[in-house]
């Protein structure tokens, strides 16, 4: 059992000022002015704002802990339990571990299939073993890589798969529609020649995909096992009527402000990047993330790769205008909707497992996180001192 007081409570319609909230088995209980629990823990907020845990459908950040250099492949175990110590630091209670599959990697050792694989079965393990956030598997698909489609099927009808979304990073559509900054992508990141770079544009240019048929099969496995499917990097109206016959229902990334409002407007739920507001705009030269949501059309913020943006970008823009439990909404309930587990996490709600943290606002106006509890137990502590 457990009393948190003096915090202010964001809920998915407004802000409850110096309210208290009761948790028992995990469970919120009670959310009121006052509550009478003599025989409960209690958390003194000192004045913070209560918000839910962030639910983060897009991130590839995990690659970096597990194969920080081209040569330099950690322990996956260790990457992963690293990982969630930071992932509580930055709030984030559940994370969709969004992992590629490609045979030409590059510098990626984390997408070759055998360790994809082996990461898979970490994250799916990590349900059943002490662990401190929720883990899930967010399996993207590049439309090129024609060998995997079978050990696709396989995760999806074993259950290990949480999202699925159907990607192509051909060059001169998508994120990539401009060349130049495709190659400069590529010279710097993977330190190619001109040279290079031109032979492996024509290369990827050239590559044979997944058809359209084959694209349906994998995706009606998916519906017969409620996976919700997402596409990527839409760039066109056509796009969005082609990925809605997948019964996809998620456009992550959309390239241009008119592609954003169209599928706002079709009932797709639309995520941009956190990160992207940081920086204040996009490092591909797309669509702002700022803009996105300033024109109501954006649903969802995700850390793509950099958790740490979540926080910080909710508060930007709330400091530039938007209503607060607006922005948290977006890397709250607006995702766990998306994903379909809205009934038992996402918002501040009785009968809802206690995901929550604490925040307060340094002097220096950047938000922290304090406190974070998941299912109830508090799993970080942060004391800010003097």
């Amino acid at each position: 059992m457990k009393l948190i007081k003096n915090v202010d409570i964001v809920t998915r319609d407004e802000v409850l000022h110096d309210h208290e909230i009761y948790i028992e088995d995990g469970i919120i209980k009670e959310i009121a002015k006052k509550i009478n629990k003599p025989d409960a823990e209690v958390v003194d907020g000192q004045g913070g704002i209560l918000m839910p845990g962030f639910i983060d459908v897009h991130s590839d950040y995990i690659e970096q802990l597990a194969a920080p250099r081209v040569t330099s492949v950690m322990d996956f175990n260790l990457a992963l339990y690293e990982f969630e110590r930071e992932l509580v630091t930055h709030g984030i209670t559940t994370m969709y571990h969004s992992i590629s599959f490609l045979k030409d990697t590059g510098k990626k050792a984390l997408r070759q299939p055998k360790n994809v694989r082996k990461m898979i079965e970490l994250i799916d393990q990590s349900h059943k073993q002490l662990h401190l956030v929720h883990h899930r598997f967010h399996l993207r698909l590049e439309l090129d890589n024609m060998d995997v489609v079978d050990d696709v099927v396989e995760y999806i009808q074993k259950g290990q798969v949480h999202l699925l979304s159907f990607m192509d990073h051909t060059p001169g559509q998508g994120q990539y529609r401009d060349l130049e900054i495709y190659k400069k992508s590529y010279l710097n990141d993977e330190g190619m020649s001109e040279e290079q770079v031109q032979t492996q544009i024509k290369n990827l240019m050239n590559k044979e995909k997944l058809t359209l048929d084959k694209i349906q099969v994998i995706a009606n496995y998916a519906k017969e096992k409620n996976i919700p499917i997402a596409s990527h990097d839409d760039d066109s109206i056509e796009k969005l009527e082609i990925i809605k016959s997948f019964n996809a229902t998620i456009s992550e990334f959309p390239i241009t402000m008119e592609v954003l409002k169209e599928a706002h407007e079709q009932g797709f739920m639309t995520v941009v990047g956190a990160p992207n507001i940081l920086l204040g705009g996009s490092h591909a030269g797309n669509l702002s993330a700022k803009e996105a949501i300033e024109s109501g059309c954006a649903d969802i913020l995700c850390s793509d790769y950099y958790p740490a943006s979540l926080l910080h970008a909710i508060y930007r823009m709330a400091d530039s205008g938007q209503e607060l439990h607006e922005m948290v909404k977006k890397v709250t309930y607006n995702p766990a909707q998306a994903v379909g587990i809205e009934a038992e996490v996402g918002s501040i709600e009785v009968g809802k497992k206690a995901d929550m943290l604490i925040v307060m606002r340094l002097p220096d106006k950047f938000p922290a996180i304090t406190h974070v509890f998941v299912e109830g137990v508090q799993v970080s502590n942060m004391n800010y001192r003097v």
